[in-house]
């Protein structure tokens, strides 16, 4: 506000604004005055952050906008109170006429901000150019500080010319300088500090973002590192971190070391959303609006404007749009299983960098490890100098041991498949396992099934001789791997059912809640269960699906350990505890709610073998 006041252009436009037009205002009274537009679906970098493995079909270029077209809607929006655009992709800046085009909206009366989002490939080249044009504010996307990194991230070299880029910006003015970095575990937050520190001397705004699903990004919980555990995590470095104040319709929460030139933000659209403030519409490539980056509706702008649909015609078509717009997003479970654009076809949040993972289950002497590795299709022979657990990849892959390494996609349907681990250069991936059951992550090379269910003790194992209650003695049991997989249903009814999809709960999200009390239910199944044995679990997974036909929440669990005695119960409470808590959650709204179908679904290792009810 001060900087518009103290410039000729910004103090005309403060003292000639106009009312906000009722058709950017949608039902819940949010005015959208922030615009952002794609004016690309192309890159010049390979991201799986927001690109999906099997790459993206291109909008032929006759169905993307003009530059025409897109100052002609730009032109509308501002009319009616947008005075804020945001040009993304794709890429931006490899746009021949991008120049040309932040020119043009220059010379629109009401518009007060021109911004940006790039990759910084180009952006060196360009900016000198840009900012004689108009572009008043930059956001560059940069997920690591580490050159090697980058370029395993991205399959492409160019960290220097972002870096450059980023110290150009700097240079020429722009203050501050917003730097996105997508947030992902088990790639880069162990940069964390790093980019704390990038600020000290930079009058930079690092923006730490939670990890958002789209469609080809595989997406899952796991991933994601919350905004608190993000702060908590700097605060550690920086206790004297302070809380900057911000506003109203802002997605960043910032802060600031004192004596630091630059600050940070967290963009918390997963763990806290803000839908409430959310004032942002969209323009993608080929012309469609939408109204909220996690939504699947879309309206053409372009067919309607090829059409002849004159500016009152839009502007209907517009305000209709904009008048459907939810109260909020439907929660990160129910946005991950949404069909929806991928990242790179939205212009959404950055065109950032983040590399899909698969977790490995190494079983070797004397214990079984867990680790996760960014996948490419030059992973096996290109492996990642990064440690986990303490292991590297390649010391992984040159273990010598009769035992299978089973590599699982959390979001993939396809079946397990078994690496032999053999040395480097004889690595198999042509054994496909059969799964042992639904969910599974566990099979056993020497099994011929898993489908043969063993015949049952005669006998009660946890009562003595004397009928009294005992606890089973597995001292002389072998060590094995173990896996159980339970299930349940909680049948909620119309009403809660909806709420829920729509993430509209007074308690919060639901599904997320349910999720983590499962985890936390399997891991303390001795202590509720009095004659279970307390026994390390290497793997707690908990899944929450809706199921529209029944008004249900579907739950699933796994666990696995290596160990004496078997982990069902450890499942089984698992999927109890999220059934409950799903349950507790609806409750204010109906008492109707049935619980149902908790079971085992299958099981292996033991001396009793394998089960499956699938």
């Amino acid at each position: 506000l001060q900087e518009l006041q103290s410039s000729g252009r910004g103090h005309f436009l403060l003292e000639h604004a106009a009312p906000f037009s009722a058709f950017l205002t949608d039902s819940f009274g949010r005015q959208h005055n922030y615009l952002r537009i794609s004016l690309t679906e192309k890159c010049n970098l390979r991201c799986q952050y927001c690109m999906p493995e099997e790459g993206v079909k291109l909008t032929p270029k006759s169905e993307l906008l003009t530059a025409q077209e897109i100052i002609t809607l730009a032109r509308l929006f501002v009319k009616e109170g947008v005075d804020k655009i945001r040009l993304t992709g794709g890429e931006p800046l490899i746009r021949p006429d991008v120049v040309d085009i932040v020119g043009q909206l220059y010379k629109l009366e009401g518009l007060k901000t021109i911004a940006v989002t790039t990759n910084g490939i180009n952006l060196t080249r360009l900016l000198p150019r840009l900012k004689e044009a108009g572009l008043n504010a930059i956001n560059i996307s940069l997920d690591t500080l580490v050159p090697a990194k980058f370029e395993f991230i991205v399959r492409r070299k160019g960290f220097h010319k972002v870096m450059e880029g980023i110290h150009k910006a700097t240079e020429l003015g722009y203050h501050p300088v917003k730097v996105n970095c997508v947030v992902m575990r088990g790639l880069n937050e162990d940069e964390l500090l790093d980019f704390v520190d990038f600020t000290k001397d930079l009058p930079l705004d690092v923006r730490f973002i939670e990890y958002m699903p789209f469609d080809g990004n595989k997406w899952n919980f796991k991933k994601m590192v919350s905004y608190k555990e993000m702060l908590d995590t700097i605060k550690q470095q920086w206790p004297e971190l302070e809380k900057l104040p911000c506003e109203t319709s802002s997605t960043a929460k910032s802060y600031k070391v004192p004596h630091f030139q630059g600050q940070i933000s967290f963009i918390t659209s997963m763990s806290e959303h803000f839908c409430g403030s959310c004032n942002r519409l969209r323009i993608t490539a080929d012309g469609n609006l939408k109204v909220c980056l996690f939504g699947n509706s879309e309206v053409s702008l372009r067919d309607h404007l090829r059409s002849g649909a004159s500016e009152e015609e839009l502007i209907q078509i517009i305000g209709a749009a904009v008048g459907r717009k939810k109260k909020q997003h439907a929660g990160m479970f129910n946005i991950s299983q949404m069909k929806n654009r991928p990242m790179i076809l939205i212009g959404g949040f950055p065109a950032g960098k983040m590399y899909s993972h698969v977790t490995f289950w190494v079983f070797f002497s004397p214990e079984p490890a867990l680790m996760s590795f960014p996948l490419c299709q030059d992973a096996l022979h290109s492996p990642p100098n990064s440690k986990q657990r303490g292991h590297t990849f390649s010391h992984w892959l040159t273990l010598r041991a009769s035992y299978c390494v089973f590599q699982k996609d959390p979001s993939s349907t396809c079946d397990t498949k078994c690496l032999d681990t053999s040395p480097v250069g004889q690595v198999s991936v042509d054994c496909q396992s059969r799964e042992a059951s639904l969910g599974s992550e566990f099979y056993t090379t020497d099994s011929e099934s898993c489908t043969n269910i063993p015949r049952a003790s005669d006998n009660l194992t946890h009562t003595d001789e004397e009928g009294r209650a005992t606890m089973v003695d597995v001292g002389g049991k072998p060590d094995s791997r173990r896996s159980a997989v339970a299930g349940a249903v909680v049948l909620l009814g119309e009403k809660a059912f909806s709420m829920v999809r729509q993430n509209q709960m007074k308690k919060g999200d639901v599904l997320a809640i349910a999720q983590i009390a499962g985890i936390q239910g399997a891991k303390l199944t001795s202590q509720l269960i009095p004659l279970c044995h307390n026994i390390p679990l290497y793997h707690v997974e908990v899944s929450l699906s809706l199921d529209e036909a029944r008004y249900a929440v579907v739950i699933r669990s796994s666990c696995q350990t290596w160990g004496r005695t078997g982990v069902e119960m450890e499942a089984l409470t698992a999927a109890s505890l999220a059934a409950l808590t799903v349950y507790d959650m609806c409750k204010a709204v109906t008492h109707d709610i049935v619980i149902g179908e908790v079971k085992l679904l299958s099981k292996t290792g033991g001396q009793r073998g394998a089960f499956s009810r699938i």
